[in-house]
């Protein structure tokens, strides 16, 4: 009788586990589906698309200079991979709700009621995080490295290296700003304590400082202007996780795996069971 179950058992495992890869194809090919309709809706407006993100630079250029394409390609390959990857931000809150929608049936009810603000709020914050490299940051890096070029030297600039250099700086701010949601999840997942962070404040700080270092140009102005924000995102995710570690109950029941022992026995308990149904038939 065990075997027949230990069989069935096994066959539902491989009929479910086949059901969650077709699920997940579905999901990853309407994920692909809607980079690709937004792409095609950007792509007529590549030209200023470019244009509106090259503006920063481009105002404060000087006067009779302009950016330039060293490549044969990189008329059209930089507009077209600038727009890729802005099809790809524009898409972000579908396809986390495609994630979300696939991991959904496999967790608790407590748990699907903090992903969907958890997710939220870390797209909303790294959307912040462009917002304040484009809108702050380069204004302040771009006048910074025109100012102190030598006497003499025409900056222009090759329209592919600043492609890469300011999707490098969203994407550093972008991540940075999660700061809150990740303090959030170490103090929520147990890995540490409020206390405990507020104790490695300092060393936290310097830690901010050494990312801005690594992550930005070489520059005070854009090691701060990272560093800076991370520390005060640090402080709001500390005080999020104050205020749920406040109010959280405290004889609230968290799930715990059992042992190999309440397995067995609970597999015994299943077995006779069944046999007692067996005998009743």
């Amino acid at each position: 009788m065990s075997e027949q179950l230990g069989e069935q058992h096994g066959e539902g495992q491989e009929q479910g586990f086949i059901a969650h890869l077709i699920e997940l194809r579905d999901r990853l090919l309407r994920m692909v589906l809607a980079i690709i309709l937004v792409f095609a809706s950007l792509f007529v407006f590549s030209e200023e698309i470019f244009s509106y993100f090259a503006q920063p630079l481009l105002a404060l250029m000087p006067e009779g200079t302009s950016m330039i394409a060293t490549g044969v390609t990189s008329p059209f390959l930089v507009p077209f991979k600038l727009v890729l990857m802005l099809s790809v931000l524009v898409s972000l809150p579908y396809l986390l709700y495609q994630l979300w929608s696939f991991v959904a049936p496999g967790l608790y009810k407590h748990e699907r009621s903090l992903v969907v603000p958890l997710v939220f709020s870390s797209v909303m914050l790294f959307y912040c995080g462009i917002a304040f490299a484009y809108y702050v940051v380069f204004p302040l890096i771009f006048g910074f490295f025109i100012a102190i070029a030598p006497e003499g030297v025409s900056v222009m600039t090759d329209i592919g290296q600043y492609l890469d250099f300011i999707l490098a700086i969203f994407f550093a701010f972008g991540i940075a700003f999660e700061m809150p949601v990740a303090t959030f999840l170490l103090v929520h997942a147990g890995a540490t304590t409020t206390a405990s962070l507020a104790e490695k404040r300092p060393y936290i700080i310097v830690g901010v400082f050494v990312i801005g270092m690594l992550l930005t140009p070489p520059d005070v102005i854009s090691q701060s202007l990272l560093a800076i924000p991370m520390w005060l995102l640090f402080e709001a995710g500390l005080l999020a996780s104050r205020i749920v570690e406040k109010n959280r109950p405290d004889d609230e029941d968290e799930y715990q795996p059992l042992s190999e022992d309440e397995m067995e026995a609970e597999l015994d308990k299943m077995d006779l069971d069944e046999d007692e149904v067996e005998k009743n038939r």
